[in-house]
């Protein structure tokens, strides 16, 4: 919990009701004034010598003290249903505010955290795409993601459709920790199928919002919510994106940042693969073939956690299973075409890539294609 005494906290949250007051506007109050008590109890004309207060910001800000009783009521009421949900207000002054999110221009100055942020996330990569991905898509994320989890990476997304949501589970399936950083407040579950995979996280990692309880997730908050995702992270995997996808704004907000950008790159004249084929021609990211390309290029920074994990046991294959695997070297195939190559019977295959799939070697997608995780 913050350590911020709950005058001060229903003080922080009267000012941020005020319209056209951000977190920037704030630091810059506190610059002058010190205390946030002070900011409230100042008059009119100091209010408009502070850099940014206009003659009506600094009117507001007058005018929003007649709301303090109603916000002292609803921060009260919210403090309540926090507790029931095992979920927190976390502000930028307190110990448990994330390092790496701190050190960016406009880190949130409040932030509702459910779960719990460890010491292993202070070395976490994020990873964002498209809510529509290719078989391929889902094929590389996944593999690269598993590779990242098993070297003890914190894996950050934001619990969308597609590949927010494959990262998570990826990463949960591997036993490492992940982060979701959602556009809604923490009782608004967005969207509704990935209720269970919210809860999975909250249990074994983090649930992150900068919105207040009941926030609907509205278009605008997305933008301000992907600015975390990569403010969270050493740096961004870019899978799949349009050139206007909502990933290409994490992208840039990393950049921005001073963070590395990665990109796998994809097939021309595919829509998903638009946007990270033109950060790489563009220079912007990174080419990333395997998780080894990410954690060569962060190795310094990742060298506290790289390496410590207990190595993957060894998993006996018969003849039979080691002529599919192989097949499967490459991108996705269907049934047939791994029969083709394997010069055995479709029935066959499909009873040694059931066993694969049981060994966690081998992943069913649409259409009877299969694809090496």
């Amino acid at each position: 919990m913050t350590k911020l005494s709950f005058n001060d906290l229903a003080n922080l949250r009267l000012l941020l009701s005020v319209e056209g007051i951000g977190p920037g506007k704030i630091r810059n109050l506190l610059k002058q004034f010190r205390s946030l008590t002070n900011i409230l109890s100042s008059d009119y004309k100091t209010l408009t010598l502070v850099e940014g207060i206009s003659t009506n910001l600094a009117r507001r800000i007058i005018q929003s003290k007649t709301s303090r009783e109603e916000i002292n009521k609803t921060l009260e009421a919210e403090l309540g249903k926090l507790a029931k949900l095992g979920a927190r207000i976390v502000t930028v002054w307190d110990s448990s505010y994330p390092t790496l999110l701190k050190k960016i221009y406009d880190p949130p100055l409040m932030l509702y955290i459910m779960g719990e942020i460890t010491e292993q996330d202070n070395y976490p990569i994020s990873v964002v795409g498209t809510r529509i991905p290719t078989n391929y898509g889902i094929v590389q994320c996944e593999r690269i993601v598993v590779d990242l989890a098993r070297q003890n990476i914190t894996i950050v997304s934001g619990l969308a459709r597609g590949i927010d949501s494959i990262a998570h589970k990826a990463a949960l399936k591997s036993g490492s920790r992940t982060i979701a950083v959602i556009g809604s407040g923490l009782d608004v579950i967005y969207p509704p199928e990935n209720k269970k995979l919210f809860n999975e996280i909250a249990g074994r990692g983090a649930i992150i919002s900068e919105y207040p309880l009941g926030t609907s997730p509205d278009a605008q908050n997305f933008p301000k919510r992907n600015r975390i995702i990569s403010g969270l992270s050493l740096g961004c995997l870019v899978v799949e994106t349009a050139l206007s996808g909502g990933a290409m704004q994490t992208a840039a907000f990393a950049l921005d940042q001073n963070r590395e950008v990665f990109a796998i790159p994809g097939n021309l004249g595919v829509r998903q693969s638009e946007g990270t084929n033109i950060l790489i021609q563009k220079g912007e990211a990174k080419l990333v073939r395997t998780a080894e390309d990410i954690l060569v290029e962060l190795e310094l920074k990742l060298k506290p956690v790289i390496g410590k994990n207990i190595p993957k046991p060894t998993v006996e294959l018969n003849l039979f299973e080691e002529k599919i695997l192989n097949s499967l070297d490459g991108e996705p195939l269907q049934i047939d075409n791994i029969a083709a190559l394997t010069e055995l019977s479709t029935s066959e295959c499909l009873v040694h890539l059931l066993s694969l799939e049981f060994k966690g070697l081998v992943k069913q997608l649409p259409g009877k294609i299969f694809s090496r995780i």
